[in-house]
């Protein structure tokens, strides 16, 4: 059995595309915490009692 070489180039894109979906990943996660945030200010009652319940949800403190 012979196997086959990885190129230095190959193992290098794999670990930028990782890196690269590790920074998509945070963003998603920072726009979202953003968006609830945010909403939580809004002054119409429905959309602030929902992001006031979410935060709720995850036992982040609002008050």
């Amino acid at each position: 059995m012979s196997a086959t070489p990885v190129s230095s180039s190959s193992r290098i894109s794999r670990s930028g595309s990782r890196i690269a979906s590790a920074y998509q990943q945070g963003a998603v996660v920072l726009f979202g915490a953003l968006i609830l945030y945010a909403v939580g200010f809004l002054p119409m009652n429905a959309a602030h009692n929902a992001a006031h319940d979410t935060r709720h949800s995850l036992v982040f403190p609002c008050h």
